[in-house]
């Protein structure tokens, strides 16, 4: 008798559905720098997750936190 394969599949996330977003690509989406991107963090309330010692931003919570940043400034 041989082995049971497993016939599970991994789902395999595709470029154009990153949930994640590295600090270097929050850099690049917002053309802001390091030094900033750290100081929304600390003091706007720039959302994050923290996985382990890496640093992500989440897609959908990104685009809140802008949407609200632009009403504060609308208001």
């Amino acid at each position: 008798m041989g082995k049971r394969k497993n016939t599970t599949a991994t789902p395999v996330i595709q470029p154009d559905q990153l949930q994640l977003l590295t600090i270097p690509q929050v850099m690049a989406t917002l053309n802001l720098g390091r030094t900033k991107i750290y100081d929304l963090i600390n003091n706007d309330g720039l959302p994050i997750v923290k996985i382990g010692g890496a640093t992500r931003v989440p897609l959908t919570k990104l685009q809140a936190w802008i949407d609200q940043q632009a009403t504060q400034i609308g208001a």
